[in-house]
């Protein structure tokens, strides 16, 4: 059912004696937690882009009628102000002790993303993710150290695949704590089913999967100083994408459904592949489900990984630099033709490896 947009919900006044209404409605509220409704607002709208529901925002408002009124101030529950009153994309400042804090407005499943601190007191905050608590993720509200970039501090964020509710974000300087909300949408794709035959398959039953799982944990564990000072680049000179990143899929009939967590580009066996940037080697061999196999660290608790090679050209405690050959395409492991599967994890989880690709940090 659709929610009526928003509309004058009284008989019309006066522009000034509307002004002190509304000036005297966010003295009441006061600032924290305050969102001024804009135009097409709706209770349902609202309610989804703050994780909440529209019976919520009634309780919390004390409102009689859906009908939302251009201006109006709403209570919103535990959004700061500068999150509530975003309504595009970019980024949105917030403050807390002399700390300027900008945010995504919204974000996707499978995103990695930044929040820029600055400010003096940039240097002393810490970040943690509250929302991640009861996620299936590694380290669950880890609390992190802002990264120096220039003249503001960077903290790396990402959205689980599978989550559709708002990620949250702590601040935390001194005994001063800031908590913002960022808005999360879908990734809708279909269901890919791979149907892999017997062979193929058997390779994730193999006794040897459990050390090339041991060995890829061991790596997203790793918290080391960032490696690169360079945007990322392409892993391979390739013109098409067989996977997408984000895709729900089953490997064998009526097997479980998991997500595919890098994206596989299409390209002939023994294609160079090459880092996508500065960092150490920390897994290369074969194995039986990623085959050809090189984990790289690039610190900040960033890896990149590159699946499937017939060829491995480094070794395990190699530094490597952006463009350095570390493998060849092939098809080994649980694959079925030669392509390159490319992950970009950050603290373990998965992220769009697009949206790392020229670019220095992800937007």
């Amino acid at each position: 059912m659709n929610q009526p947009h928003a509309k004058p919900s009284v008989p019309p006044v006066p522009g000034l004696v509307r002004a002190a209404c509304l000036v005297a409605t966010a003295l009441l509220f006061g600032t924290a937690n305050a969102y001024t409704v804009k135009p097409g607002d709706t209770l349902y709208r609202l309610a989804q882009l703050h994780g909440t529901t529209v019976a919520e925002l009634i309780r919390l408002n004390s409102l009689t009628s859906t009908t939302l009124e251009v201006g109006q101030t709403l209570r919103l529950p535990g959004v700061s102000t500068a999150t509530a009153n975003a309504s595009v994309p970019g980024t949105v400042p917030s403050r807390i002790s002399g700390v300027t804090v900008n945010a995504p407005a919204t974000l996707r499943m499978g995103d990695a993303f930044i929040l820029r601190l600055s400010g003096p007191g940039a240097a002393q905050a810490t970040v943690r993710f509250p929302s991640e608590a009861g996620e299936d993720v590694r380290l669950p509200g880890e609390r992190l150290t802002p990264i120096p970039a220039g003249n503001e501090f960077i903290v790396l964020g990402r959205v689980v695949l599978g989550k559709n509710t708002p990620v949250v974000y702590e601040i935390q300087v001194g005994q001063d704590v800031l908590q913002g909300r960022i808005p999360v949408t879908g990734l809708p794709q279909p269901l890919q089913r791979l149907n892999l035959p017997p062979r193929i398959a058997s390779k994730l039953e193999d006794p040897a999967r459990k050390a090339e799982d041991a060995a890829v944990e061991q790596a997203y564990a790793r918290r080391t100083a960032q490696a690169w000072s360079r945007p990322f680049q392409p892993a391979a000179a390739v013109r098409a994408r067989s996977s997408a990143f984000g895709q729900p899929r089953t490997y064998v009939a009526n097997g479980p459904v998991a997500y595919h967590y890098g994206t596989d580009y299409l390209a002939p066996a023994g294609t160079t592949v090459m880092a996508v940037n500065d960092g150490t080697v920390v897994v290369a061999g074969m194995y039986p489900v990623r085959g050809g196999l090189v984990v790289i660290d690039h610190g900040a608790g960033l890896t990149s990984l590159y699946f499937h090679q017939r060829a491995v050209t480094v070794k395990v405690g190699q530094k490597v630099t952006r463009g350095q050959k570390v493998g060849e395409v092939g098809s080994t492991g649980l694959s079925t033709g030669a392509h390159l599967h490319l992950e970009m994890r950050v603290r373990g989880e998965g992220t769009d490896p697009a949206g790392w690709m020229n670019r220095l940090w992800p937007k």
